[in-house]
């Protein structure tokens, strides 16, 4: 792997990208137009000691997660994307490999809803990227690894959530989220990612139940109501709607209220309690 020359296009690249662009505020005091090496590694879910050290060539075999949250903070087209991976000793994502690239175009979409919590999975329900309005609604994803970020196991094993569900809404939506999980299998046989991921859910009782189902339901009703348990708002029921981008296989959700409500009034509050708690 042409370790040096992976950490000098990254450098490059960084420094082309406009802060406003990335989401991240410019603030007066800044030399470079481009982004600092805390803000892209922030945007990508690394630490910034690691993003140094690929830079300057002194880490290696960075994984292929790392290489596309990479190409998707820093923006990049498709052939540059491409390019990247071969620079990491990686093959680019085929078709047989559940995608987890956002499109400029579907990017652009984000930008639109930079005031609105937005969450973007893929096919196995792993997050791709959640805003700065869904952290400071739902809590903050920044911190989550490996399986922590996989929305069907965090439900099945029942992670600490802020969403409001009885047992049998809970239940339900355990069984919808592994049954959609059950079709991406079988789009994307040749994903040893995906079979690895299987694997470890199926290690956990409740995941093995439903895996094994004869009948599992379709994921079905994308569209509908969900309340939201905010630790200084309150209680904060929204609309959610899931909108799939089909060429890309992702899934889009989106929180919103219906405005002149009290949980118009709620979400806001929320979103600049969150937003605050993160900046300090």
């Amino acid at each position: 792997m042409e370790t040096w020359e992976f950490g000098r296009t990254v450098r490059r690249w960084r420094d082309r990208v406009a802060p406003e662009t990335a989401g991240v505020p410019a603030g007066r005091r800044r030399r470079a137009a481009g982004l600092r090496r805390e803000e892209l590694a922030a945007l990508a879910g690394i630490s910034a000691d690691y993003l140094t050290r690929l830079e300057q060539g002194r880490a290696t075999a960075p994984s292929a997660q790392v290489v596309e949250a990479l190409a998707r903070a820093l923006r990049l087209a498709d052939t540059e994307r491409d390019l990247l991976y071969r620079l990491a000793g990686h093959a680019a994502p085929g078709p047989d490999v559940v995608p987890s690239r956002v499109t400029p175009s579907v990017r652009r979409l984000l930008d639109r809803l930079s005031h609105t919590p937005v969450v973007v999975y893929d096919a196995t329900w792993t997050l791709v990227l959640a805003n700065a309005p869904y952290d400071a609604l739902m809590g903050d994803t920044t911190a989550w690894n490996g399986l922590e970020r996989n929305a069907v196991w965090r439900n099945v094993t029942h992670q600490p959530s802020r969403v409001v569900h009885t047992p049998r809404e809970q239940s339900e939506h355990e069984a919808r989220l592994v049954a959609d999980l059950r079709l991406t299998a079988s789009r994307y046989p040749a994903d040893l990612g995906l079979r690895r991921l299987i694997a470890d859910l199926t290690a956990g009782e409740r995941f093995a139940e439903l895996w094994d189902a004869e009948a599992p339901p379709p994921l079905t009703d994308p569209s509908r109501h969900k309340t939201i348990d905010h630790p200084a708002a309150g209680l904060i029921t929204l609309d959610c709607d899931t909108l799939i981008v089909a060429q890309d296989d992702l899934r889009i959700t989106v929180y919103t209220a219906e405005p002149g409500t009290e949980d118009a009034e709620r979400l806001a509050l929320a979103l600049v309690l969150g937003t605050q708690s993160m900046i300090g």
